[in-house]
């Protein structure tokens, strides 16, 4: 049975797409394989945000060239729609698929290696979930592309216009995960908080959030980024202490600055920012809120930096996603005169140090309190699988120290524990600890 891995880079939309890409190779009869050393095929699922994705993704490219040089690439994303004729000149790489060519990649790829028959020991509507590194949590696209055109950003250009996928299949997805046992869902989206509004007739996050909510055995939903231009108040009362709704939610901010937001393309000030997380802290104040945020954009000066680094700090926000400027060929923003590099690094460093003092700090609130989390990996003597993401909260791992199992807490502290007995996916209740810089602890009280 010919073998095949999947290595994606980027945001969670490549995760989900990848997630349901799994089910489809296993039903095809392909073996996953976590290794893309070892594998016959490697899919490449890539992302073209910034320069170091783009730099990412052809350094592991190179990787498989030297490690596993018989393997067969097939390559697919942002990036690869951005730069497919310099793929294509790669030996390795069989084939080259654009985004608007993905919901038929899983049949292209099973043609390729011969396979296209269904393996009926598979479960239906599910991959094995021993076979996915994003198993413990289901991942589900419900949106793709952006009509908006922020003066930085790329996508638009290779994701398309807003598309979403329809209430019914959305909801006949969700039945699927849950009767697969799947707790929780992760909904995804490249700009989520537009869904519906390109449906007919029209419809809304909110309006599907309620119809989500009613599936029978779900246990909760988990939000990616919400774009605070769409983020009302109506839909803040809706999520913000909601026990279906995951307490974690993600802001695409981008800058405090009204001037620099304004030559983002960004038409939402800063005091809208300030309504929203006022607003989301309040209703629910255990809630993690996180932000993307831009430092070095091109034009940013020392007052606008200083109004950005005030903000944040006196903000609820829990953490924050620092991206240094990365210039995008072919965006309004390229073409204006930058900011030094080392000015943007210093500027992006002390960002970053203030997110993780604000995130110890919120971790650090919970002290002696038991929440519900969901099994997400197991690890051994330091070492640790379990799903990659978070706010640079990966544990510090104890070399010796025996078997650990990590959760995922609603609000979104990983948490380490010496031992529980339940197996991934399911939910428990976990008392924290310990909590320092770098990780949290905690202990199982009831499985």
């Amino acid at each position: 049975m010919p073998s095949l891995s999947i290595q994606n880079f980027g945001c969670r939309v490549n995760q989900a797409e990848a997630f349901a890409w799994a089910e489809a190779f296993r039903k095809g009869g392909l073996r996953l394989e976590d290794d893309s050393a070892r594998s016959d095929f490697v899919l490449v699922n890539s992302c073209t945000l910034t320069g170091r994705a783009d730099r990412d993704v052809r350094k592991f490219i190179q990787k498989i060239s030297r490690e596993n040089p018989a393997a067969k690439l097939v390559v697919t994303g942002c990036y690869a729609e951005r730069a497919r004729h310099e793929i294509e000149t790669i030996p390795q790489v069989l084939l080259v698929v654009p985004n608007n060519e993905k919901t038929g990649l899983p049949d292209k790829m099973l043609a390729l290696v011969g396979m296209t028959g269904s393996d009926e020991r598979a479960e239906p509507g599910m991959a094995d979930p021993e076979d996915f590194a994003f198993r413990s949590r289901a991942l589900l696209k419900i949106q793709d592309g952006c009509d908006d055109r922020c003066t930085f950003c790329v996508i638009p250009s290779v994701r398309g216009r807003s598309a979403s996928l329809g209430e019914g299949h959305v909801l006949a997805r969700v039945r699927d995960l849950v009767r697969a046992g799947y707790r929780e869902v992760v909904l995804a989206g490249i700009h989520l908080s537009s869904y519906g509004e390109d449906l007919e007739p029209r419809g809304s996050l909110l309006g599907l959030l309620r119809m989500i909510e009613n599936v029978e055995g779900l246990g909760r939903i988990r939000l990616s980024s919400l774009d605070p231009r769409r983020t009302d108040g109506a839909l803040v009362a809706h999520i913000a202490g909601n026990p279906k709704v995951c307490q974690h939610f993600h802001l695409s901010l981008q800058h405090a600055s009204s001037r620099v937001l304004e030559k983002m393309g960004r038409s939402a000030g800063p005091e809208v920012y300030r309504s929203i997380l006022s607003d989301l802290k309040g209703r629910s104040p255990g809630a993690s809120l996180g932000a993307d945020v831009i430092a070095g954009f091109p034009g940013e000066t020392d007052d606008d930096f200083a109004l950005l680094e005030e903000f944040l700090s006196g903000s609820p926000l829990t953490y924050f996603h620092v991206f240094s400027y990365s210039p995008r060929a072919g965006t309004p923003a390229a073409a204006r005169p930058q900011v030094p590099e080392r000015l943007t690094k210093e500027r992006s460093r002390a960002l970053r140090k203030l997110s993780a003092e604000k995130n110890l700090r919120f971790r650090a609130s919970f002290l002696g309190q038991t929440l519900e989390a969901v099994v997400i990996g197991r690890g051994a003597g330091g070492l640790r699988q379990a799903e990659k993401e978070g706010p640079g909260l990966a544990l510090e791992g104890r070399a010796g120290k025996g078997e650990f199992t990590e959760l995922l807490t609603g609000n979104y502290i990983r948490v380490h524990v010496p031992s529980c007995p339940a197996p991934r996916r399911e939910t428990v209740r976990v008392r924290v600890t310990r909590v320092s810089q770098r990780s949290t602890e905690g202990e199982v009280v009831r499985t």
